[in-house]
């Protein structure tokens, strides 16, 4: 449910843990991811901003690729591209690097354009990490139902025309609801 007063700020909230957790429901089953706020602030704050005013629920997850990563966050399940707070500058030299099941924030070309979509990394993917250019800044970690995400990336894929996409899942896997646990 959102909040009767949106959130205007991620770091609002639980604003004392540095790990807080957040559960997604999806079609395929749940997944509970624990974000790192004390390494990648500014992201969690921004994903936790999204998350908290329910901006997330009721989207999909609309690339796929074995071996590489899931990705949504973006778009409603009628393929239309969801409203975003301004892009945030990329932490991808926290030190937290794009391992099997970890979550990251997609980006544009430019390392400074990540908003709303994020992405679950299916493999240890060191093209995506900082070197001589910026990488993709990750966040967190699947902490429960890894499975889930797994399965994800194994389903049959098309290309989809309204989102330019190859790697688009035939039959939509829809992020249902996203809930802000309680601290630990």
């Amino acid at each position: 449910m959102v909040n009767a007063k949106p959130i205007d700020d991620g770091a609002k909230v639980q604003p004392d843990n540095y790990y807080p957790r957040v559960k997604l429901e999806t079609s395929m089953g749940d997944i509970v991811v624990e974000l790192d706020r004390r390494r990648a602030p500014i992201t969690v704050n921004n994903f936790l901003r999204y998350a908290a005013n329910g901006l997330y629920n009721n989207t999909i997850f609309h690339r796929t690729v074995p071996g590489f990563v899931v990705q949504g966050g973006g778009y409603s399940p009628e393929l239309d591209e969801k409203v975003t707070y301004d892009p945030i500058f990329n932490e991808s030299g926290s030190g937290l690097t794009n391992d099997l099941h970890t979550i990251a924030m997609a980006r544009q070309n430019n390392p400074h354009s990540a908003t709303r979509q994020f992405f679950f990394n299916i493999n240890d993917n060191d093209s995506l990490n900082p070197g001589r250019n910026w990488g993709y800044s990750v966040f967190g970690m699947i902490v429960e139902g890894s499975e889930i995400v797994d399965k994800m990336a194994e389903v049959e894929t098309e290309y989809k025309v309204a989102l330019g996409e190859h790697n688009a899942p035939k039959e939509m896997i829809i992020l249902k609801k996203m809930t802000v646990l309680p601290p630990l």
